[in-house]
């Protein structure tokens, strides 16, 4: 065995995985993971646990996959994450464990991930479930979003004995888990379903389709309802839009919409009963994850699908392997390439978008360096649809309805980063609804967070 290299995953291949909504990634089998497991070096000062944002103790699961110890495994993961399949699918563990780890250094850093998956659906295939705890102190707390923020403050603070509820404005719970992320890339029945049914297992109750700040407010909550705290992971799903001429015109979508029809409401099946409209040639604009999943998406759905990104490959925001991946399937990248206007033919449909070609000058704030259009360059490429992902803000109904909630200029709600406190008294808030569109093992690090200061708040109340 060769210590210095990662055991390989199995994947579809490109061209038959283009065609369908099958998970990419088959993962590990037993023998598989116990090798992988084996190139850990256990280390006593453990970097990668510091790069974790729930703060797994990875070197204890990990040895006791290499004993095949499966089910000691998982004992040792659950007390950190109620998410393991989900993280282990959609994590960047590149930039947060992997990229700590000491076996990284002079080879492949330990497929942390991969064996996070393995564990998590070795689990589930066999029965396992997390304990749930053996009495309930009858404190309310209510979560706000049945996202990873809310799922995993939800389950820390079940275990911690309290009575908890989390709201969900959809008719579905698991947040971007069910609408952002597709098929491809996190099956939602075996995995997500799971996961949940997992937290519902610990004694949280989960009630959908009530939108706070219309069926009911936090302030009615705290009041009415004898919630003592409240935590707020309501998620970022309000998008964000060029401002350029057309994109009024029909066959403009946000990711966000796009994502949602095909993942939650099941659009890409033939007899779904909210079709999505499938374009022959597809524009993304933008360079992130999300980008890559709607142009991955609309491939699936039959179309040429264009990367459109303003800086060059270096600079894309997404993750290497969701780029390796959309490069394997055929997606094309027009990099250094911005829209300036949307097309439209005579009755209102897109037929193009009009594109400038960019150079990269100085650095902005965020530290690449910054696209400048290059002057007499502009092209149109011939498209029938357009994809619009330029990232998500939080949706300001809750902070408009909620006495005393303070939010910023970009209606993000403000929150310690220490605790989650916000500036309402027994009210917590974290994740994407703080932060902005970020990384689901973030906002499950924000979660974790606020449900430890939300029970030394009870306790001290």
């Amino acid at each position: 065995m060769n210590v210095l290299n990662k055991v390989p995953v199995r994947e579809q291949d490109p061209l038959v995985r283009a065609t369908n909504f099958s998970e990419v990634c088959y993962g590990y089998n037993d023998e598989e993971a116990m090798a992988e497991a084996a190139r850990c070096l256990n280390c006593k000062n453990a970097k990668c646990i510091s790069g974790c944002p729930v703060q797994i103790n990875i070197p204890a699961f990990i040895n006791e996959v290499k004993n095949g110890d499966f089910s000691k495994a998982y004992e040792i993961l659950s007390e950190s994450t109620a998410l393991p399949a989900v993280c282990g699918r959609v994590c960047p563990q590149e930039t947060q464990c992997e990229g700590m780890c000491i076996r990284g250094i002079k080879g492949e850093a330990v497929a942390i991930g991969k064996l996070e998956r393995f564990v998590a659906d070795w689990a589930r295939e066999n029965g396992i479930k997390p304990v749930a705890p053996k009495k309930n102190n009858g404190r309310k707390v209510a979560v706000i979003g049945s996202g990873p923020a809310g799922l995993t403050c939800a389950g820390d603070l079940a275990k911690a004995g309290y009575d908890v509820t989390i709201f969900e404005a959809l008719h579905k719970a698991g947040g971007v888990l069910v609408y952002g992320i597709p098929e491809f890339r996190l099956p939602k029945d075996d995995v997500v379903e799971k996961e949940i049914e997992n937290v519902r297992a610990l004694g949280v109750k989960i009630e959908t389709d009530v939108v706070i700040g219309m069926s009911t407010t936090i302030d009615e909550l705290m009041e009415e309802e004898g919630f003592e705290a409240v935590f707020i992971g309501s998620g970022a799903g309000l998008p964000k839009f060029m401002g350029i001429p057309g994109e009024q015109a029909l066959g403009v979508f946000s990711a966000n919409e796009y994502l949602t029809r095909s993942n939650l409401m099941k659009a890409y099946n033939e007899d779904s009963s909210t079709p999505i409209f499938r374009g022959k040639k597809v524009a993304v604009v933008g360079g992130g994850n999300v980008a890559m999943d709607a142009a991955r998406t609309a491939l699936r759905l039959g179309a040429e699908v264009h990367i459109v990104y303003r800086r060059s490959e270096a600079e894309l925001p997404a993750r290497v392997e969701e780029v390796h991946h959309a490069k394997e399937e055929g997606i094309i990248f027009d990099l250094l390439t911005n829209p300036v206007e949307i097309l439209e033919d005579e009755k209102g449909f897109v037929c193009g978008i009009k594109c400038v070609k960019m150079e990269l000058g100085e650095p902005d704030a965020s530290g690449r360096r910054r696209p400048v259009a290059v002057e007499g360059s502009e092209f149109i490429i011939d498209v029938d649809t357009v994809i619009m992902s330029l990232g998500t803000s939080p949706n300001p109904l809750i902070s408009s309805t909620t006495k005393g909630l303070d939010i910023n200029k970009h209606k993000c709600i403000i929150a310690a980063e220490e605790t989650g406190a916000t500036s309402k008294e027994g009210v917590f808030a974290g994740g994407d609804a703080v932060t902005g569109a970020a990384t689901v093992i973030l906002a499950m690090g924000a979660g974790k967070t606020a449900a430890k200061s939300i029970d030394e708040y009870l306790k001290n109340k």
